[in-house]
């Protein structure tokens, strides 16, 4: 299959979704590669890097999205200025944002597009070398701790100084899964002492073997997480109990770092504005959570504002910020899913596949994915 780069085009976003170094691989089971000029400049990848791994480089997006078969992305097209360039018949690779407005899954079924989104790659070791939210999740939390630490007025280690000893900082991490374990493990490294907070216990081991202390709710494990094994919602007295505990750490915290998610849903409030008002002057809140409406009531996702004194970061696409190791570990993703997707150089669209059935949000003209057909119809109602 012919398949095509484009130069990534919303606000900030630095990322490609393919590096030279996975080119070679794909030309050899089968497949030809069209990248546009430029496309990989902001993460660090040149086109003659992209050319001497056996890219064609084309001038602009419209030839990538006129000329190839497969287009893969980072984020999801633009619905006015790609999704209507991209060829009828075509297959779509990207993180489309399944929880995102809907009615771009009207349009890109309307076009005859096969999407695919990364974001529902299944969480099973079959599927471990395609799962692109754990890299890039990866990356979110390693990056959140540094941008905390920048913020906050403190050392984060602690010190013994001709002028006395300079205790650490206290860190309250929310949510303990791919971004949260980054973000224990970098706060760690430099000197920070760390809580964790999960609903789901069976990440208590985890957590303790990063050297942080974990916080307990006393939940049931059937209650917090789903046979995915992701974070779920619970029940009304139990968010009361979680917003109860995180209230009282964050009082003695400097430092906390949300990264709690219910996959297609918002976000849950779990930092309540009273408990930033009762947080020490000077403390930092990063909220990784921002893109689905942010975990602390005062949040204002992609902004860093000031609140009761307390700094409020909450970064969009924040993988982008270190866009060269995300690039390379979402190309290793889609490539691993290209290869699943393809046989002798051509589309094998198996819906027997746990994986492909998983991952294909339009195909043959309609909408598959059940949550987002349930949305349309709520919306239709």
């Amino acid at each position: 299959m012919r398949l095509g780069v484009s130069r990534e085009i919303a606000p900030g976003e630095k990322r490609v979704a393919l590096v030279p170094d996975v080119i070679p691989q794909l030309l050899k089971i089968g497949h030809s590669v069209l990248v546009e000029t430029g496309a990989g400049i902001r993460a660090g990848f040149t086109d003659d890097a992209y050319g001497s791994a056996g890219a064609t480089i084309v001038a602009s997006s419209d030839a990538v999205y006129r000329d190839t078969e497969m287009i893969l992305k980072v984020l999801r097209p633009d619905a006015d200025r790609e999704l209507s360039a991209i060829a009828p018949g075509s297959v779509l690779i990207g993180l489309l944002q399944p929880s995102g407005d809907p009615d771009f899954f009207v349009r890109t079924a309307e076009r005859g597009i096969t999407a695919m989104s990364m974001e529902l790659v299944p969480r099973t070791t079959r599927a471990q070398m395609m799962d692109a939210l754990s890299s890039q999740s990866t990356v979110a939390g390693y990056k959140a701790v540094l941008l905390a630490a920048n913020a906050l007025q403190k050392f984060f280690p602690m010190l013994m100084t001709a002028a006395g000893t300079v205790r650490p900082a206290r860190v309250l991490v929310i949510g303990a899964g791919v971004a949260g374990l980054q973000a224990i493990a970098t706060a760690r490294r430099i000197g920070a002492v760390v809580e964790a907070f999960d609903t789901r216990p069976v990440v208590k081991e985890q957590v303790l073997s990063l050297g942080a202390t974990f916080l307990d709710l006393g939940v049931d494990l059937r209650e917090a997480e789903d046979t995915g094994g992701y974070a779920k919602e619970l029940a009304e007295e139990h968010i009361r109990k979680e917003k109860e505990l995180i209230h009282a750490r964050a009082m003695m915290s400097d430092v906390i770092i949300t990264t709690a998610l219910v996959p297609g849903r918002r976000a849950p409030l779990l930092v309540t504005a009273e408990t930033v008002a009762s947080m020490k002057p000077g403390s930092v809140i990063v909220d990784l959570a921002g893109e689905q409406g942010g975990n602390c009531e005062l949040t204002e996702p992609g902004q860093t504002v000031e609140k009761h004194g307390v700094t409020i970061i909450s970064p969009l696409h924040i993988a982008s910020e270190l866009a060269y190791h995300s690039s390379q570990m979402y190309a290793k993703n889609v490539a691993a899913l290209i290869a699943l997707l393809t046989k002798d150089g051509n589309l094998n669209l198996d819906m027997n596949d746990d994986i492909i059935s998983a991952v294909t949000v339009t195909a043959n003209g309609e909408i598959r994915n059940p949550a987002i057909q349930s949305r349309l119809a709520g919306a239709q109602s």
